[in-house]
């Protein structure tokens, strides 16, 4: 059988090894952009992850001529009204790095108390066949920024994402650890899920409207 060939459509190396290390044993080949046509990056202009998602799904679709999915997450912290959410890749613009953001974030929070340093990591994918939206997954998880960072596996905020179950940082534990209980993993266990039933979402089929698949934990931003 020819193996599909799903389409990420991030540069983000860190987001790649997460999503395909969950859809293992899946006939899907999951490849990042640097396995795509070269072409430009579409502005993210949304003012939601959801927005953000369709825009960068919808973009690629029309470029691949296979299924592709887009993702967009980031950081909502309460003391900071949400920020910096939808902006999370780009805090410390205008030269932003993982380093440049959490030492904002850090700065940002100094006055503020570990009981008042609650935050939650968000995640919203996009699945796009055909040039259309086949359904979308959201996956969330809540925490607080730890007072310093703390662990060297994962990327972006993870060193300063304190989870208390585990009682460790995302950066702190191992990837099967933080995948069985981020954001991502939460989000892409759906998309697994929808694919396992549903494997003629990859084939190009356009159904009449998009499928959303969410948490019933899911809440608004506060």
């Amino acid at each position: 059988m020819t193996e599909r060939r799903l389409l990420l459509a991030t540069g983000n190396a860190g987001k790649v090894r997460e999503i395909r290390r969950a859809l293992e044993g899946l006939d899907l080949a999951v490849v990042g952009l640097d396995e795509a046509p070269p072409a430009p990056a579409p502005a993210e202009r949304g003012r939601t992850f959801a927005a953000n998602a369709r825009a960068k799904v919808l973009y690629y679709s029309r470029l691949w001529p296979g299924p592709v999915l887009a993702e967009d997450s980031g950081l909502e912290i309460e003391a900071l009204d949400g920020a910096p959410g939808v902006r999370s890749a780009r805090f410390s613009a205008p030269r932003p790095s993982d380093a440049k953001n959490n030492r904002k974030v850090l700065r940002l929070l100094a006055a503020v108390p570990p009981r008042g340093r609650k935050a939650r990591f968000v995640c919203v994918m996009a699945l796009a066949a055909g040039g259309r939206v086949v359904a979308e997954f959201r996956g969330q998880v809540r925490g607080r920024i730890a007072l310093e960072p703390r662990g060297e596996n994962g990327f972006g905020y993870d060193p300063l994402f304190y989870y208390a179950p585990l009682r460790k940082t995302f950066a702190e534990l191992p990837p099967d650890a933080k995948n069985g209980v981020s954001h991502r993993g939460r989000a892409v266990r759906k998309l697994r899920a929808f694919l396992e039933r549903k494997r003629e979402a990859l084939s190009g089929a356009r159904p009449d409207r998009a499928r959303t698949v969410t948490s019933a934990r899911s809440r608004r931003p506060r």
